[in-house]
């Protein structure tokens, strides 16, 4: 069996603090290569996630790397020791993006053969993909189909008579791939036991990685629905892999802020109790560069040397009562998004960029949102409402107050850090700031219906019991900021503004 990752460096560009060896102030190029390699040779990072989604992105990486940095790889075996895997965009969502989809699949090939001269040897330096906005076993089934028949299966092509398309290129190795469904809605992590049914029965691998999101669904459904539906997906998807015989190895898709995943240098231990059954848990760039150096390394060591403990399997009565718990929250987290939209959105595009994404709005934007509301990708969205002083993890948070007994049992026993991730995020609350909203001018201004239900939310904190510690010197500074960001953009100072924003993000350890 080969090694299953526990650590997988991504290019979220969550981070506040830009690292030295950044030629700009945003990762781009030739950076992100160098990027992967500090992944490995640095951080001991076991995976690097190489993101074709939504940016521009260096197709000769491979190359790049084993060039540049042989004395590392010769050691390192790319694709049996450490691993490189792209994430593709989706073909049926970013249409202007079809194309990419096809060219990264394509270059799979073209890293095969350069390890093999490399390593003196066959090798498959990169031999997996992961398909977001995964939403039923076909679009990981064609991904599959495609690699095999179109990008592998050419090289029977016949050119003239007599010659094949193996006779120009060569051979094209491998001859399949692996694909992992990256899952974001609701709808189809409560289907990701058909999605892995469907693709098992179709391809019958040994094993299926599964990429569980937690941003997404925090952004599109709240907090707690977002943990909750983790819980449940990772029991689906462990009961289908039982049933069918064959391995599970789940991804989670955690950030630095509660909202996102909590999953931080100072917080590792926490969220491993959190997740038991997952395999792999992304650290983000804020983990790594918005902290020490040895403190990210020795949290990522942490998770290398753990072991994954046995998954939870919830019952369906267990499954039902956390679905009522969902269902309430969202109708009022969704409600009070709304209200905040202008808002969030007027915040976002004045905090600091760090990766050259191109425009992308993530679930909202795809028709799968609600109330035809758009909202920016999810790190802009925690950035934006920590800004002006609501942390996103309170939204929809006084529909606690009437659960029943049975609806906190599933909720306590399956959210293990509820009160410390609802304890850390409380910190940020800036009560003032939140109360001046109504009378903001423009876009910062916030009507007084959405505000009267975030204040209800904030009571629900002392009413529930959330131990929230006296703010120290990181709270009171942000909290200044944020009073002085809001009177600054109310103003038009922007370039003030942006630089509030900024050292806000520098406190928080994370754009969001």
């Amino acid at each position: 069996m080969r090694i299953i990752p526990r650590t997988m460096c991504t290019q979220h560009p969550d981070y506040a603090t830009v690292p030295q060896w950044v030629t700009n102030d945003f990762i781009k190029g030739d950076d992100e290569v160098y990027e992967a390699y500090m992944n490995y040779s640095i951080y001991d990072c076991q995976e690097t996630m190489w993101d074709f989604e939504g940016k521009d992105v260096d197709i000769y990486v491979v190359r790049k790397l084993l060039e540049n940095y042989g004395g590392f790889f010769i050691n390192k075996v790319l694709g049996e020791d450490i691993f490189l895997t792209y994430r593709l965009p989706n073909p049926n969502v970013e249409a202007s993006d079809r194309k990419v989809y096809a060219e990264a699949l394509e270059t799979i090939p073209m890293a095969y053969d350069l390890a093999r001269v490399f390593y003196g040897k066959p090798v498959k330096a990169i031999f997996e993909v992961i398909y977001p906005l995964t939403s039923s076993s076909r679009d990981l089934i064609i991904t599959l189909r495609y690699y095999e028949r179109v990008v592998a299966g050419k090289c029977r092509v016949e050119l003239d008579e007599g010659v094949k398309v193996a006779d120009v290129i060569g051979e094209v190795e491998p001859k399949t791939i692996e694909v992992i469904p990256l899952i974001e809605d609701m709808d189809s992590l409560l289907r990701v036991d058909s999605i892995i049914e469907g693709y098992v029965k179709a391809v019958k691998p040994q094993y299926i990685r599964v990429f569980i999101a937690r941003s997404d669904p925090a952004m599109n459904y709240g907090l707690i629905p977002a943990v909750l539906l983790a819980k449940i997906a990772l029991s689906r998807a462990y009961t289908a892999g039982n049933a069918l015989g064959v391995g599970v190895y789940p991804i989670i898709g955690v950030g630095p802020t509660p909202f996102r995943g909590n999953f931080n240098p100072r917080n590792v231990n926490n969220v491993l109790r959190e997740y038991p059954g997952v395999y792999t848990f992304t650290v983000q760039s804020a983990f790594r560069y918005d902290y020490p150096v040895d403190n990210a390394k020795e949290a990522i060591n942490t998770v290398n040397n753990s072991k994954p403990t046995e998954p939870l399997i919830l019952s369906k009565h267990e499954e039902e009562l956390a679905l009522t718990v969902i269902r309430q929250y969202v109708d009022r987290y969704q409600a009070e998004v709304e209200g905040l939209a202008n808002v969030i959105n007027y915040v976002a595009q004045l905090l600091p960029p760090r990766r050259t994404r191109r425009l992308h709005i993530g679930l909202f934007g795809y028709g799968r949102g609600f109330r035809g509301i758009t909202l920016p990708r999810a790190i802009a969205f925690v950035g934006a409402l920590y800004s002006i002083g609501i942390p996103p993890e309170l939204l929809g948070l006084a529909t606690l107050l009437k659960l029943n007994e049975k609806q906190w049992g599933v909720l306590e026993g399956n959210y293990v850090n509820l009160w410390r991730d609802l304890s850390d995020a409380a910190q940020y609350i800036c009560l003032e700031c939140i109360q001046q909203l109504p009378i903001m001018k423009n876009e910062l201004r916030v009507d007084e219906e959405t505000i009267s239900m975030v204040l209800e939310d904030v009571k629900a904190i002392d009413e529930l019991g959330v131990k929230v510690p006296s703010p120290g010197f990181e709270q009171r500074k942000h909290a200044l900021l944020t009073k002085l960001f809001l009177e600054s953009a109310s103003n038009g100072y922007i370039n003030d503004a942006r630089e509030y924003l900024l050292e806000m993000a520098k406190v928080r350890r994370g754009v969001g």
